[in-house]
């Protein structure tokens, strides 16, 4: 990743920050992101650091996205919390409780309070409803958002005389011939509530609970047992009793088998592509869009996001915040934005990162790498589509999970697990109910 800031500049902070350190105004950055992630992460700060004299932002890597979000939410009760956390999309509805109860400094409240000017319809709808409150009014600032994306291996294909898949008809088939020619598991995919359940049902304008899928309220109920989602649970285990399909591992644990050749079709985040196309050597890769079901939606509605924004916690003074809002603003850059979206796969969260990548023909030169915005902004979002917000979500995934993987064991039908995914979830939402 280039962030384009000189050499000459790096040099001069480096004396400014030993002139002025008295001076300077410090914030912490709790992040979520390891590795190749985590240092761009990190260098967002070092940048900003080398750009002005005023403010230092200390980034911090806290681990994965729950313990990120636990720790900063034990810190804040100790007084000791983070001007800036790193919060993924389903931790949404803990962190509004939060701000509910005086925790939380909303993201519009705060860039008004501080005179910065701060366009909120300058982000892609897609990611800036996710994040907004009844009134339309930012919460988080969004940071980096991914969306799910079929991952082919053109070479496999083009060797075997297969097209793209659009359907899950032809995902199927082109399997069969896949496994025929040697692939030990054709179709793979990753994330799987978020790919398989949640955007599954978004994709095919699928209510994954009700009262809008709890946009409207605390007091929901999951609809995830639903004919069609249990029938795309059943197929897959067709699939993986056929030896088209082999579970991977929770999250990112099945990426190898798309790494190493073992599967042609894998679904997961847009946001491999970095480091994709820093490991995978041995054939071509594109993205693609996620297969939809003809026989549930005529065409596809939209897909749902995945990944995290950065939630402002209260309790500082007016100094800190004021560099807060600067560091947040910097991060909103456009060209800021469009070289992360560029590197990671993350998608440009504002329209004018994606006009830029554009025009530096970067959608044309890397074919496929505009997939995740045209899924995201394919439809004007529904109720249905629009997102998720439900208490306990990060806990009902892993009753997900379990039920999911019971399935894969061939110790479960898709509707019993769904069923049981189902009583559990809403057990795990009535007591995020009574708690709030």
């Amino acid at each position: 990743m280039t962030f384009r800031v000189l050499a000459a500049a790096t040099a001069v902070s480096v004396i400014a920050v030993a002139a002025h350190a008295q001076d300077r105004t410090e914030i912490q950055f709790w992040h979520a992101m390891g590795g190749q992630l985590g240092e761009q992460t990190d260098a967002f700060a070092t940048d900003f650091n080398a750009l002005q004299d005023q403010c230092t932002v200390t980034s911090i890597y806290q681990g994965d996205y729950t313990d990120t979000m636990t720790s900063a939410i034990a810190a804040f009760r100790a007084g000791e919390q983070p001007h800036i956390v790193q919060v993924f999309e389903v931790g949404t509805a803990t962190m509004m409780s939060a701000a509910d109860n005086g925790a939380v400094y909303p993201v519009y409240e705060l860039m008004a309070d501080q005179g910065t000017d701060f366009d909120e319809s300058s982000y892609l709808p897609g990611v800036i409803s996710y994040y907004s409150d009844t009134e339309g009014n930012l919460l988080s600032l969004p940071f980096n958002s991914s969306t799910p994306v079929m991952w082919i291996n053109v070479t496999a294909l083009e060797e075997n005389g297969l097209e793209i898949p659009t359907t899950w008809d032809e995902v199927v088939e082109a399997a069969r011939v896949l496994k025929d020619a040697g692939f030990t598991s054709p179709f793979g995919q990753g994330w799987q509530s978020w790919t398989m359940i949640e955007n599954y049902s978004a994709w095919h304008d699928l209510p994954i609970g009700t009262m809008e899928n709890g946009f409207a309220g605390t007091q929901t109920e999951l609809l995830i047992n639903n004919e069609h989602v249990v029938n795309h649970i059943q197929r897959l285990a067709d699939m993986a009793e056929e030896g088209l399909y082999a579970y991977g591992g929770r999250q990112g644990d099945s990426r190898p088998q798309f790494v190493n050749g073992e599967a042609a079709m894998w679904i997961n985040s847009s946001a491999y592509y970095g480091g994709f196309v820093a490991d995978i050597q041995d054939f071509e890769f594109t993205q693609a869009p996620m297969p939809y079901d003809p026989a549930v939606r005529s065409e596809p509605q939209n897909s749902i996001i995945g990944g995290a924004t950065l939630w402002v916690l209260r309790g500082h003074d007016d100094a800190e915040y004021a560099c807060t809002a600067q560091f947040l603003e910097y991060l909103s850059q456009t060209e800021v934005q469009a070289d992360w979206a560029q590197s990671t796969g993350y998608v440009p969260i504002t329209l004018a990162a994606a006009d830029l990548m554009e025009e530096r023909g970067f959608f044309t030169d890397n074919p496929g790498t505009d997939v995740a915005v045209a899924q995201l902004t394919l439809n004007e979002p529904t109720s249905n589509s629009r997102g998720l917000r439900f208490g306990n979500f990060v806990q009902i995934r892993d009753v997900i999970n379990e039920e999911l993987e019971a399935v894969w064991a061939g110790d479960k039908t898709a509707e019993e697990a769904m069923n049981a995914a189902v009583e559990r979830g809403n057990e795990l939402l009535r007591r995020f109910e009574a708690a709030n």
